[in-house]
């Protein structure tokens, strides 16, 4: 898919902590669209993995020109999607509680980063909450419009809003952004002190990750950028004036990720076998979160 006009990001350093004590680790295939071969490199001070030779923000898009994917439509025309649509119905409802779990509020300003269609915003407004909600697909924001009365702003306007709100949400959103310093940045500006920020993301030092190797389904590639470790989160957090106040399993993420990843492995959606991975990951992780397949990493403002 690459081709003369697309310009590639080769990285010299880490682009989650700059480090330039980086190794290649993996090869991986992008198994959604262009079916490329994409590098990943290891960084030995944070831990953290990144997507080598990517396209750049303005040569990406079409990597996620593919009908099903999930976040933008309101389809559901398989079974991966029925169970990932019917897991987000269920777990609306947690992550608004979570919200105000740490967020010590009952209702307040909310900003979602990357809200697709909007059903999280929707949750969270029909429960006395103050939304904004940014999306980078023309797409996404219609369908939100048309679905849940949602009219998100364009993700370009993230550096132009002129408010500041009570939280910040970032739902397997962060993985993506190309200017990943720049959003750290500007979200700590935009919360009120004290304010919470909430990144879900993959966890590739997960049992399901080391299982499944290169046909792990949340590598992504080359639509995932970066391949956080509980210690990369934890320096990208220190380094932009935040603490991590808590991190939160995603059950439901190492089942509907072990089916993708057994799909890309064997060519078949073996629901035996994904269903007996996920729950041997979730076991690992009952003690430790840190261990999940996805975990929800709830940061705190503290300058």
């Amino acid at each position: 898919m690459n081709n003369a006009s697309s310009v590639i990001i080769k990285y010299a350093a880490c682009p989650i902590c700059n480090s330039g004590n980086i190794q290649p680790h993996i090869e991986v295939k992008d198994f959604s669209v262009s079916k490329e071969i994409f590098k990943l490199s290891f960084c030995e001070q944070c831990s953290g993995l990144f997507t080598d030779n990517v396209p750049n923000q303005a040569s990406i898009g079409p990597y996620y020109q593919f009908e099903n994917y999930i976040s933008h439509t309101d389809t559901s025309t398989g079974v991966i999607d029925t169970l990932y649509k019917s897991v987000r119905k269920l777990t609306l409802r947690a992550k608004r509680k979570l919200i105000e779990e740490y967020s010590k509020k009952r209702s307040g300003q909310i900003l979602d980063v990357g809200c697709g269609t909007g059903a999280f915003l929707k949750e969270m407004k029909d429960n006395g909450w103050q939304i904004t909600g940014l999306e980078p697909d023309e797409l996404a924001r219609n369908n939100a419009n048309r679905i849940n009365g949602i009219n998100p702003l364009p993700s370009d306007d993230l550096y132009s809003l002129d408010m500041t709100v009570d939280a910040i949400t970032l739902w397997h959103v962060l993985e993506h952004v190309h200017d990943l310093h720049g959003y750290m940045t500007r979200f700590n500006s935009l919360l009120h002190a004290g304010g919470i920020l909430c990144i879900a993301v993959p966890n590739y030092t997960s049992n399901d990750a080391t299982h499944y190797k290169a046909n792990w389904a949340a590598y992504d590639v080359p639509r995932h950028l970066y391949h956080f470790s509980p210690k990369s989160m934890q320096l990208l957090a220190d380094s932009h004036g935040f603490k991590i106040e808590a991190m939160q399993p995603m059950w439901f993420d190492s089942f509907y990720v072990s089916l993708l990843s057994e799909q890309y492995k064997n060519g078949s959606q073996n629901l035996v076998s994904a269903f007996w991975r996920g729950l041997v990951s979730n076991a690992l992780a009952l003690s430790d979160p840190s261990k999940c397949s996805s975990i929800i990493y709830i940061l705190k403002k503290i300058n």
